[in-house]
């Protein structure tokens, strides 16, 4: 039987190469975003993940039409980057609600439809939750509490036999760097050039980041999997960097982050 996957934020990066991976392997793909994709084999619901109303109108629409759901990607994020001190509360909010209560949102309407086929969520979390960055502390909060909800959530639906993954991405190439909010520090006295200079060095590391391809395939074999990962990296030299975070003292690995991105 053909598999119905649901993907939200498909229209560009990450999403989109899943989308259209998984359209290519015979699988039914609908992206839930505010903008549509490139791409006519993807269906396309207009739909913003911070309103729940919409969210259950295009699950509806898309059960009526394929009458089952099989597999929910929490993809849609973004990002925001300067210091604790000086961000904006609109800015927090925004991330707040688009990183988190988009994926709550989600999956809260989404697990009655996964219950019925016994399917899996995939969320889309990052190495920055693993690895905390200065001047990324929303971001790397939100997807810190990615992992973490990931990991509950999969032991909530267990006994329904819902399976839950959260893949964790270091760098990766796509418009997400581009699109971040930053902050504007020509006027900053207290943090210099710090802020300026950790984004920096994020962006060009992004830019020299795995393409969004190996990402999509990661989610193809999480689909396919019968038992997958409740946790994933992408790539050996991601999966060494977890693997030290787990052994070495955290004041070491806080001092060397900050020598890479906050001095």
């Amino acid at each position: 039987m053909k598999k119905v996957v649901v993907i939200t934020g498909a229209s560009s990066g990450i999403g989109l190469s899943i989308a259209k991976l998984l359209s290519s392997n015979n699988i039914t793909v609908y992206n839930l975003s505010r903008t549509a994709p490139k791409e006519d084999a993807i269906n396309f619901i207009e739909c913003d993940v911070t309103k729940k109303e919409m969210l259950i109108n295009a699950f509806q629409k898309i059960y009526e039409k394929e009458h089952q759901i099989d597999v929910v990607i929490n993809n849609a994020g973004m990002g925001i980057g300067g210091s604790v001190e000086l961000e904006k509360s609109e800015n927090i909010k925004k991330i707040i609600d688009v990183n988190l209560f988009g994926v709550f949102n989600t999956t809260q309407v989404a697990i009655p439809y996964l219950r019925e086929s016994e399917g899996k969520i995939i969320n889309i979390g990052s190495m920055g939750g693993e690895y905390p960055l200065p001047f990324q502390a929303f971001y790397s909060a939100t997807k810190s509490a990615i992992q973490s909800f990931s990991s509950a959530l999969g032991n909530e639906l267990r006994p329904f036999k819902v399976k839950v993954s959260c893949v964790m991405p270091g760098e990766v190439k796509t418009d997400f760097t581009k699109n971040r909010i930053k902050q504007e520090t020509t006027s900053d006295t207290v943090y210099g050039e710090r802020i300026a200079n950790g984004i920096k060095k994020m962006e060009k590391y992004e830019q020299n980041g795995m393409s969004p391809d190996k990402i999509a395939k990661k989610v193809f074999k999480i689909i396919k999997q019968k038992n997958p990962p409740v946790v994933c990296t992408v790539g050996a030299t991601w999966k060494f960097l977890r693997f030290l975070k787990r052994i070495l003292p955290n004041k070491l690995i806080d001092k060397v982050v900050f020598k890479l991105y906050g001095n």
